[in-house]
């Protein structure tokens, strides 16, 4: 956008418009020097060896228009115009400095036409000329329009112009230079936006300090390492949001730093700006592709180190706040997660990530169990309710720990009856010890906390085997829960126990009775069942080892 009311000097509006002619020129002039050198290997290669002074003078010439254009970006090589300078002087020695190789292009390439036209042979010669002439003149009809400085009337003028056209390329230029505010002088040196802390690793004491000074200057917390091995022990003892490493050092190069730094998990992140004497294009990118995230060549701009420094300091803290975003995330996606293990089993859980939405099963043989508290609704009548919750919850929590212990699945809690099941996943056939050996740690772990309950608690359990169905319902505060005939027996065996005792089934009983002590009860009737055998589960049989 150009900034409004912004009127850029003749030597903003000059080097930019150069860029522009750069830009411009440079592909047409690269494409006559790639002619100029075919027409010399072809000569070469059909013996027109009489051709050869001529083109050489054509190839020559196209590498001279070459680095004149690239000469026009180059603060040190530019054709800078002086203040007083009359612009259009300037343009014109612009215009004749590009015109005179592309002119002895033309004229060589004209006669060597001429002489080619009656070789035998030289066919293809002709015809490569031809091309490279055609590409000569578009070349020139380019210039005379490039090398103009005066800006169309009107906007609409400038839009129906032909692209590259001299006053087009002026209003290119005015609108670069006019968007872009040019760098005030002490700006090299003002306060960072990021002030941060900065670790400096050169073997010059003198850039050293320098360094520090200048950054101090500007906010930053700078740290100075002599060499690449005190770099690496001071990285791996304080945090640093920067490192600006020189390449050329005694005792480690900066390049093997830079791979040890990106080969460790706990450094790789900290961006590296390299700054070396070394400026060759070999040494750039094999840093870069290193992992540096810059590179400057000293003697360094200051302005230009800010800005590079400034850069990089804001990508890390972005890459920074990302990551914190991201750690937070995780931990809440744990907690979601570990909230959903509590409410559901981790089987069940997995199935629902997985994209399953209807969770319906029929399980063949598994045992519930079913426990409640003899005389707790008089018990809550007396008890304030902070107290009687912090019962309940003490001695629900003791019994979730065994069913972990047991790897038994707590299904519910209903009032104060507490419901398991165990065989519901894993096809686990011991089922039925499982929940056995949990209702007898059950009854000894109340018996233990009794002591310190304001009022003991009595406990009734019972447990029967068989098929349930199993599912999730509800579409929020969704439950994970069993039924079937098989939960009904369980239940009411539980209902209709005694004190202290743990009220099995027949089936149950076939499941236990060879490891555990199982007494009968005799004339127990369940309604809507009627008569029904029952045992009394009272221990382990001694030897008898857990399944």
């Amino acid at each position: 956008m150009i900034s409004p009311g912004f009127q850029p000097s003749a030597d903003r509006s000059d080097r930019a418009l150069l860029a522009y002619a750069q830009q411009e020129l440079s592909a047409p002039a690269e494409a006559i020097a790639g002619y100029a050198e075919i027409l010399l290997d072809e000569a070469e290669r059909n013996g027109h060896g009489e051709f050869r002074d001529d083109l050489e003078k054509i190839h020559a010439a196209s590498r001279s228009l070459i680095d004149f254009i690239t000469s026009l970006v180059s603060r040190s090589r530019a054709p800078t115009r002086g203040p007083s300078e009359d612009s259009e002087d300037y343009r014109r020695l612009l215009r004749h400095n590009l015109r005179t190789p592309i002119n002895a292009i033309k004229g060589y390439g004209e006669m060597l036409r001429e002489d080619a036209a009656g070789v035998d042979g030289a066919k293809a010669l002709v015809s490569d000329l031809n091309r490279l002439l055609e590409e000569a003149s578009r070349l020139l009809e380019r210039i005379d329009g490039l090398v103009s400085f005066s800006l169309p009337e009107t906007e609409a003028s400038a839009k129906t112009a032909e692209v590259g056209a001299g006053p087009v390329s002026a209003m290119v230029a005015h609108r670069f230079v006019a968007s872009v505010q040019p760098i005030s002088e002490g700006e090299a040196d003002s306060v960072a936006v990021l002030p941060s802390r900065i670790l400096v690793v050169d073997d010059n004491a003198s850039n050293r300090e320098l360094l520090k000074r200048r950054l101090e200057r500007q906010g930053h917390s700078v740290a100075l390492a002599e060499n690449g091995y005190c770099s690496l022990e001071m990285l791996r003892q304080a945090p640093f949001d920067l490192i600006l490493l020189d390449l050329l050092m005694p005792d480690i190069s900066g390049f093997d730093v830079l791979s040890i730094l990106k080969s460790d998990p706990a450094l790789r992140d900290i961006p590296v700006i390299v700054i070396s004497a070394l400026n060759e294009i070999d040494s750039i990118v094999r840093c870069i592709e290193a992992g540096a995230d810059d590179y400057l060549a000293k003697p360094f701009d200051p302005v230009l180190l800010r800005a590079r420094i400034g850069s990089s300091l804001e990508k890390k803290h972005l890459r920074d706040r990302e990551r914190e975003a991201l750690e937070a995330l995780c931990i809440e996606k744990e907690r979601s997660e570990q909230l959903l293990l509590n409410i559901l089993p981790a089987p069940i859980v997995a199935r629902l990530k997985s994209g399953e939405t209807v969770i319906a099963d029929h399980v063949n043989d598994v045992t519930i169990l079913f426990a409640d508290f003899v005389g707790f609704t008089e018990l809550s009548s007396r008890l304030p309710a902070p107290e009687l919750v912090g019962v309940l919850g003490r001695v629900f929590s003791a019994f979730d720990g065994l069913a972990l212990k047991f790897g038994v699945e707590k299904i519910k809690t209903i009032g104060d009856a507490y419901m398991v099941a165990c065989g519901l996943f894993d096809n686990r056939d011991d089922h039925a010890h499982a929940i056995a050996d949990m209702a007898l740690a059950m009854a000894e772990t109340l018996e233990t906390l009794n002591g310190a309950l304001p009022a003991p608690l009595e406990i009734r359990m019972g447990m029967n085997s068989g098929d349930v169905v199993a599912g999730v319902i509800g579409a929020h505060k969704f439950i994970y829960d069993i039924w079937g005939d098989a939960v009904n027996v369980a239940s009411r065996l539980e209902s209709n126990s005694l004190p202290g005792r743990i009220q099995v089934s027949r089936s149950t009983y076939e499941h236990l009775c060879r490891d555990f002590i199982l007494t009968p009860r005799d004339g127990l009737e369940i309604k809507g069942k009627g008569a029904m055998e029952a045992f009394f589960l009272t221990g382990r049989r001694q030897g008898a080892a857990s399944r």
